[in-house]
């Protein structure tokens, strides 16, 4: 006759309901991670936008942004069409300081799907500053 298989140790039950635990709670910080991660590095569209930036700051009480608005005016005495957008790089946010004013173009690329506002107010991310 064969011996009835040895009931599990208290101990190992007690470690395998801790790491399933660590397992739940882990689970939903790492797909945010993943999906935050994609979605700043994977755009939807990019383009330019030309006009004159007529608005720039940094804003945000923990996370701070940089923040603009490009007056683009199709026609002269037209009113223009503002286009609202995120800066993450201190380079390219000083170059838009000294453009304030002057007529410019702005590459950008679109993330859609940014979690919440932390990485900025705006689905587009200008990357480089041409001063016409």
């Amino acid at each position: 006759m064969t011996e009835p298989a040895p009931a599990p140790s208290h101990h190992g039950l007690k470690r395998k309901t801790k790491l399933i635990l660590v397992g739940i709670l882990l689970a939903p910080i790492l797909i945010f991670a993943l999906y935050t991660w994609a979605s700043l590095t994977w755009n939807y569209s990019e383009g330019e936008r030309a006009g004159i930036v007529q608005k720039f700051s940094q804003k945000g009480w923990v996370c701070k942004t940089y923040e603009g608005e490009l007056a683009m005016t199709p026609v002269a005495g037209v009113m223009p069409i503002i286009w609202d957008f995120t800066v993450r790089d201190d380079a390219v946010a000083q170059q838009l300081r000294e453009a304030i004013g002057k007529h410019v173009a702005l590459h950008y690329t679109e993330h859609r799907g940014v979690p919440g506002r932390c990485f900025g107010e705006t689905n587009y991310f200008v990357d480089s500053v041409t001063v016409r």
